[in-house]
């Protein structure tokens, strides 16, 4: 089994080039669906945010109100050290269960936005960064995601810089390019990770 840390700035594409990879034959393990999971109703994940930050962060639903919790902790380290503190252990341990089910031979793709900013790098065989340029990733957030330049700019500046993601990464994938150019690419770093991983290619 090759472990695979794939992860990228926000607006950098990281979420296609993880579709691409699970066409090649990629085990997709997404952090931010699991973290989704691990606080969906009637999880203890989700009683522990309650029990932490009050009612007031639930919909009338009972489930998380993200935006809500995420005003809370977006400038506050210590409410967002406490999130965290809840949240990624219980991430931890469902990608450890989804990893041990994997095939032997898989190469297994493991999807995390904050690999660099939790120096999560030593948990895999190697790092795949997906690049572009910050006024790639700018232009993307407004146009594709509908936010306003102000937040963009805002969440950028709340990840690790560009040369820190560049710094752990064993391959770069640059997404500074049309969609047949990125496939092309991600087609190379495939038969790459198949190599590594002691399989023949399909």
């Amino acid at each position: 089994m090759l472990k695979v840390g794939l992860t990228g700035g926000i607006g950098a594409g990281k979420s296609e080039v993880s579709r691409l990879l699970v066409e090649c034959g990629a085990v997709l393990i997404d952090a931010d669906r699991i973290a989704r999971e691990v606080v969906a109703p009637g999880t203890p994940g989700l009683a522990s945010i309650v029990e932490a930050f009050g009612e007031d962060v639930l919909t009338p639903d009972g489930s998380l109100d993200r935006p809500r919790l995420g005003s809370l902790v977006f400038s506050d380290p210590e409410r967002l050290a406490v999130l965290n503190s809840i949240v990624h252990p219980l991430v931890g341990a469902r990608s450890r269960e989804l990893e041990t089910a994997a095939p032997e031979d898989a190469v297994v793709v493991h999807d995390v936005p904050l690999l660099t900013e939790n120096g999560l790098a030593p948990l895999y065989d190697l790092v795949v960064v997906v690049d572009a340029s910050p006024g790639t990733q700018l232009d993307r957030l407004v146009r594709l995601r509908g936010m306003t330049e102000e937040d963009a700019r805002a969440r950028m500046a709340a990840q690790a810089p560009r040369d820190k993601r560049l710094e752990i990464a064993d391959i770069v994938i640059d997404n500074d390019v049309p969609l047949e150019e990125l496939r092309r690419q991600v087609g190379q770093v495939w038969a790459d990770l198949v190599r590594r991983a002691g399989r023949s290619p399909e």
